[in-house]
């Protein structure tokens, strides 16, 4: 069974944007007993002013000892409009060729193998070579059928103008 540490870690999210905030909170309320919430536990009708900065991704565990895949479901037209292209349907390797080398990477293993969130604010790593863009994300752990991580639910919001040296 996956247990979130600590009944769910403690964010500090007062200095997040409002919109990464606001699914934090929503994913928080549909956590129960320690656990994530299930795929079926999240409704975008519930979100109709988050979509378009919304991004869902399948975890795959092909087989013991090989590293963990990760196939974008879904990626919002925000997203979609700033990074140029649509990796919908594509794994996350394939479609972004340094992922897997990326210390992004971890991030996407810690949340699938741990049930944990994981925040990140900064200049985007592996999607987007603009350094004009500070970008803001949260991943999400979402429950299968069974006791393990095959979902995340994520955001991530451009900030643009924000000049950032290099």
């Amino acid at each position: 069974m996956v247990i979130l540490r600590e009944q769910t870690p403690s964010l500090d999210t007062h200095l997040w944007d409002a919109r990464v905030r606001a699914l934090y909170d929503y994913w928080l309320e549909r956590c129960r007993d320690g656990c994530p919430p299930r795929r079926s536990d999240i409704d975008p009708v519930d979100l109709p002013h988050l979509l378009r900065w919304l991004w869902l991704v399948d975890v795959t565990r092909d087989a013991p000892g090989r590293p963990l895949r990760f196939r974008c479901r879904l990626m919002g037209t925000e997203h979609v409009r700033t990074m140029g292209h649509d990796p919908t349907g594509k794994w996350m390797d394939e479609a972004f060729p340094t992922f897997l080398t990326n210390p992004t990477y971890s991030d996407y293993v810690q949340v699938a193998q741990n049930a944990v969130p994981s925040y990140r604010a900064g200049m985007p790593l592996y999607h987007l070579d603009k350094n004009h863009v500070r970008m803001e994300r949260i991943m999400l752990p979402l429950l299968g059928g069974g006791k393990t991580i095959d979902m995340m639910l994520a955001i991530t919001v451009y900030l643009r103008g924000i000049v950032v040296s290099p």
